[in-house]
């Protein structure tokens, strides 16, 4: 049986999973389920992924949700074939699950809400509050300027 996976294009935690499955040439089945329609807190999709978000797989009757517990999944998997997409050396593992950190801790955290103002408010007809966009804007910047920190080294 393929996996399937559960997701909606515009969501970056869908696009998440889907660039490790493609990275890794994993088949998958796509099936959308629209956040605009209201498809994820629908019966069926609730009884699959009980909180209502997206991503979710079902790899024969293995359900999982949460896109990074989703990727760590797959690139457990499938870690033979495709991209090597986690190193196995100490260090640069350490490196790599820093790097894990950070994004989850001061990147997702600086832009989700930035990405939600200016971005998914007007996709559902809102406006976004320019006074949050700012803030959000300048705590997003200081985040990406530790980022350049880091890179440039």
């Amino acid at each position: 049986m393929v996996l399937k996976l559960y997701g909606f294009s515009p969501s970056t935690n869908t696009q998440r999973v889907v660039l490790v499955l493609n990275e890794l040439n994993v088949p998958f089945e796509y099936v959308t389920v629209d956040l605009s329609k209201g498809e994820h807190k629908g019966e069926e999709y609730m009884k699959i992924q009980p909180f209502g978000c997206v991503p979710c797989i079902d790899d024969d009757g293995f359900v999982l949700y949460e896109s990074r517990a989703i990727c760590h999944y797959i690139i457990a998997k499938y870690a033979s074939q495709g991209t090597e997409l986690v190193p196995t050396e100490l260090k640069a593992n350490a490196l790599y699950t820093q790097g894990l950190s950070l994004e989850v801790g001061s990147f997702e955290a600086a832009a989700a809400p930035f990405v939600y103002e200016k971005l998914f408010k007007p996709y559902q007809g809102l406006s976004p509050d320019e006074h949050s966009v700012k803030l959000y804007e300048s705590n997003l910047m200081n985040c990406l300027d530790g980022y350049e920190r880091i890179l440039s080294k």
